[in-house]
């Protein structure tokens, strides 16, 4: 699974993200990361990664990124695989070598494992171009989750990356799109948890 924290807490957020897009990286770095630090730890927020790999020019590996990064959720490797991706994130945009980055976010046994999983997964990997799902012309058994996430942004719908939604108590609110900063969500999740 792509989350971190408990599915009891009061608060749901999912996150569409494309691991190129340098605004999901900020959204991670700055916001994300401390709040998975704070809220997701004390068990207030439940955070799921949802893969919107947009595949513009621009985003070539983001695709193949997603399947890298759903292949190490398989063995529980998930978080270590997307912070590598963001911390790294203009190294691999520009040399588009992936592998390099996920082998250093784990072992070397596991990192086996995942190789093992993306075995017949050939670039560039599904992608959410105009509100549809584009297959790579070489399907991956990684694809469906991929697609899945894809989807489900769709219905929300997403227009770009970052796009949330935040859940409270079963009550979906509108979607958010965007950086927004750590101050700022603290206040507005501070908000909903006193209502």
């Amino acid at each position: 699974m792509k989350a971190y924290g408990s599915k009891g807490a009061p608060i749901t957020i999912e996150v569409f993200s494309d691991y190129e897009c340098p605004m999901c990286r900020n959204l991670f770095e700055q916001t994300l990361r401390p709040m998975i630090a704070d809220y997701v730890a004390s068990g207030k927020v439940y955070l799921i990664h949802r893969d919107y790999p947009l595949g513009i020019p621009a985003h070539k590996y983001s695709g193949q990124a997603a399947r890298w990064a759903n292949a190490a959720a398989e063995i529980g490797q998930f978080e270590n695989v997307e912070v590598a991706f963001y911390d790294n994130q203009q190294a691999w945009d520009a040399s588009g070598d992936l592998e390099k980055y996920v082998a250093a976010a784990m072992s070397g046994a596991d990192f086996k494992r995942v190789q093992k999983i993306m075995e017949g997964c050939e670039p560039p990997g599904p992608t959410g171009k105009q509100g549809a799902v584009n297959l790579p012309p070489h399907p991956c058994s990684l694809d469906p989750y991929i697609e899945q996430d894809i989807e489900l942004g769709n219905k929300v719908p997403v227009a770009g990356t970052p796009t949330y939604v935040i859940t409270y108590k079963g009550q979906r609110l509108p979607p958010g799109s965007g950086f927004v900063s750590w101050p700022l969500l603290k206040q507005f999740l501070d908000n909903l948890l006193r209502q």
